[in-house]
């Protein structure tokens, strides 16, 4: 497991706002009703200088969304299933906008089931804490690579 360190600027993501309280598969079904009604928000979607999408995100919160990792043992919380947008973009009817604070993080490559315990164990060890909930990073330039982001600092 390749762990990597960055800086993201706050940031914000339109998508599909659903909760553990949905129910087992919850989140595979706000990723269907996304991407069904993507059209709807394409044009706001970020995209940098050469016209590539900035990417989609998993984004997590407590159920105050004041973007603190899940409760009970990262077993309650809520999901954002969207894409990455200008912060100043208008949010659709039947979206949700969560605008995420600046940060530092970890990052690695979601590789398998163990990726999110063994970084909170990586973490552990290096005597890290988590500044915010964790989110999933899916990256349009390497064909859906999914990352798991691990903010360290609020900055």
């Amino acid at each position: 497991m390749e762990i990597k360190k960055c800086t993201k600027e706050s940031f914000s993501i339109i998508g599909k706002e659903g909760s553990t309280n949905d129910g087992d598969g919850f989140i595979q079904r706000l990723w269907d009703e996304a991407n069904s009604h993507y059209s709807e928000i394409e044009h706001l979607v970020k995209k940098d200088g050469n016209g590539k999408i900035s990417g989609f995100w998993g984004a997590m919160s407590d159920f105050d969304r004041t973007n603190k990792p899940w409760k009970n043992n990262f077993s309650e919380g809520l999901y954002l299933a969207g894409a990455e947008v200008e912060n100043s973009a208008e949010t659709p009817m039947n979206w949700i906008k969560w605008t995420i604070p600046s940060y530092e993080c970890l990052y690695v490559k979601a590789e398998n089931s163990d990726t999110f315990s063994s970084m909170l164990k990586y973490l552990s060890e290096n005597n890290l804490s988590l500044a915010g909930a964790v989110n999933d990073f899916i990256c349009p330039e390497e064909n859906g690579q999914m990352y798991m982001v691990f903010p360290i600092k609020i900055l």
